[in-house]
């Protein structure tokens, strides 16, 4: 039986870096090596062999660097230890719904994301801090970014320590901004879909910066828009310049997917009022768009006179094709496609009918706030969401979200992880409820205090936003069959594995505190979850219980992973665990199956347990 220990590679998140090493390997067999210390190592002499000349080893080049970006690197690579803690009483609906919502450093979330959710995201939305000067900036520590997290919360320490602005005096200014986001970013990447996008909210401070730190770690191949949003329409009177926009960065995965980068949009009534029918087309609605096309897209066979209906005869303009050749044309015309104006004297134009197709319309690059909503009026919904309570001071409006949660996410999981007041579950909700979608949303944020003494921490204004939302949508839309408005609520803290730092002169006195592996004031449900993580497996998975000779046995995914992590376990509830597999028959008859690792009643079970499990086909049985 293999035994999980806290330094155990399936016990902590992904491991970029040995990732990107097997990808590399994979493709190169001939540059693995072997270290002074017997690992295994990359020959980069072997490797800049096969690359020949595409190595660009000159100091002058064109690239983007700051100080640290090395150790920010380093950082996304680097695995987390920690674990996600289950809090049933803090969420909605736990046991049914498929959203999440995660208090806690969005770093070593992100890290710990990295095996259940790798190329599953279809969309991530974020608004991080915009670098003004008094936006809170991540403080990654370098050592031990959990041990920073929990002091940084409060957690552990005295008080801990206070979330630090970034002035704009700082010799470092923009550095610490980029050193904050790109380990995020590097992260976030890993897990969208090949057809996934990620939209960015900026303003004019690091615009500049987020697209260059986007074009490397997304490459600028994969650029989609720098969309303008109109924030406000009054003017500010104090400024140089009055800002009334924001920008929003859209970045795909993969430009050459072979589905739509992003969704259309539904048609909006003054698209749909462009619609007319003045001439009683048996066809219906529909609008006239120009039947001439560029010269320079036609052959031969479009250059012509049109001779109309009355007999008016119409000439091209110079530069200019029509649109259809002459024989096309004419059967237009006889079937009553062109408008010729109401009197029959105007220039041709192509009749484009609303019912023809499903029209829909293709996003612009400018957003207005008529369409989408300023952060004045987001307020004020929040505002009304709260009873007349001011909860945030900069919500993003719900309108502008559900926009691009539209054009980037039809179906799927939703991912922000700086969920702030949480408008990105709001949007997936919504549109959800509007349009029978089936979209998942990821919520992370760190729980920042704010001074507010109902809603300690954003966090808390986030969760309580979510529960308040889906109630009012629920209200607002009638009764929705299958619309989830849960979440199940997640903590980061430290893994539930008692690490092994025993010395040898305390070893009498400290190994009775091992005989347990799992840290004493940890429940079962939080090394479950700690368990999905490690192993992969998405945390809304059903979970269904047994009781398996009294003990508590719990299976999951159709029985791909069953852990009982009860005490005293005898045979009896091993073999209730076999006969649990020729019941389930497991997808390709594989199944996990984990105890805890002092939860025998005494060795010879535990031996036995293993051939018991063997002869029912079960090889993979670990302990925690």
């Amino acid at each position: 039986m293999h035994k999980l220990t806290a330094h155990d590679a399936e016990t902590q998140s992904l491991d970029l870096v040995a990732d990107n090493i097997a990808k590399l390997t994979a493709l190169f067999p001939e540059i693995l090596t072997e270290g002074a210390d017997g690992g295994k190592r990359v020959d980069f002499e072997a490797l800049r062999e096969l690359l020949g000349t595409a190595v660009e080893d000159k100091e002058e080049r064109y690239n983007f660097t700051w100080h640290g970006k090395a150790q920010a690197r380093r950082l996304a690579q680097t695995p987390s230890t920690g674990t996600l803690r289950p809090y049933p009483a803090e969420s909605k609906h736990w046991d049914s719904t498929q959203n999440l919502f995660i208090e806690g450093d969005n770093l070593e979330v992100l890290k710990l994301l990295q095996k259940s959710y790798h190329q599953r995201v279809k969309m991530i939305y974020i608004d991080p801090p915009y670098n003004t000067g008094k936006d809170f900036i991540y403080p990654d520590n370098y050592r031990d970014n959990i041990a920073n997290y929990l002091e940084l919360t409060g957690q552990t320490g005295e008080d801990g320590r206070k979330l630090a602005a970034n002035p704009e005096t700082s010799g470092r200014y923009h550095t610490h901004w980029l050193n904050m986001m790109y380990p995020r970013l590097k992260l976030a990447r890993n897990l969208l879909r090949d057809d996934g996008v990620i939209f960015i909210s900026i303003d004019d401070t690091e615009v500049a910066n987020l697209r260059k730190l986007c074009d490397e770690i997304f490459g600028e191949e994969n650029f989609v828009a720098q969309l303008i949003w109109e924030k406000r329409t009054n003017r500010e009177n104090r400024k140089i310049v009055s800002n009334r926009h924001d920008y929003i960065a859209c970045f795909c995965k993969n430009i050459n997917t072979t589905t739509r980068v992003l969704n259309q949009l539904p048609m909006t009534e003054k698209a749909l009022s462009n619609y007319k029918n003045p001439d009683n087309d048996v066809r219906g609605l529909w609008k006239s768009d120009p039947a001439t096309a560029q010269a320079g897209h036609g052959t031969k066979s479009q250059f012509y006179t049109l001779l109309a209906p009355n007999g008016k005869e119409h000439t091209l303009e110079s530069g200019r094709c029509w649109l259809y050749t002459k024989d096309v044309m004419q059967k237009a015309i006889d079937e009553g496609r062109i408008w010729f104006g109401k009197d029959g004297n105007g220039v041709p134009r192509i009749k484009t009918y609303l019912n023809e197709k499903d029209r829909k319309l293709t996003p612009e690059s400018m957003l207005f706030a008529d369409d989408v909503g300023t952060n004045e009026i987001a307020k004020n919904m929040l505002k009304d969401l709260f009873s007349g309570f001011a909860v945030f001071e900069t919500p993003k409006p719900i309108d502008l979200v559900s926009m691009l949660t539209n054009m980037g996410c039809g179906d799927g999981i939703v991912l922000d992880f700086f969920a702030g007041s949480a408008v990105t579950a709001h949007a997936s909700m919504m549109l959800n409820a509007e349009d029978g979608g089936n979209r998942k949303f990821i919520m992370v944020q760190l729980p920042e205090p704010t001074d507010k003494p109902d809603y300690p921490t954003i966090a808390d204004i986030g969760k309580e936003r979510i529960r308040r939302a889906g109630e009012k949508i629920r209200a607002d839309k009638g009764s929705i069959i299958n619309l989830d408005v849960g979440f199940k609520v997640f903590k980061l803290d430290s893994t539930n594995i008692k690490p092994w730092d025993v010395g040898f002169d305390d070893l009498e006195t400290s190994l009775p505190l091992f005989a347990d592996s799992l840290k004493d004031d940890r429940s079962n449900d939080d090394v479950l979850y700690e368990i999905l993580l490690k192993y992969g497996l998405d945390l809304s998975l059903p979970i269904t219980t047994h009781t398996l000779a009294g003990k508590t046995v719990y299976q999951l995914g159709m029985g791909a992973l069953v852990v009982c992590l009860d005490k005293a376990i005898t045979l009896n509830t091993v073999e209730g665990i076999a006969k649990l597999k020729d019941e389930l028959q497991p997808e390709d008859s594989l199944m996990r199956v984990v105890f805890r690792d002092s939860g025998f009643a005494d060795d010879v079970v535990k031996v036995n347990a293993v051939q018991i499990l063997k002869q029912a086909g079960i090889e993979d049985v670990r302990s925690v």
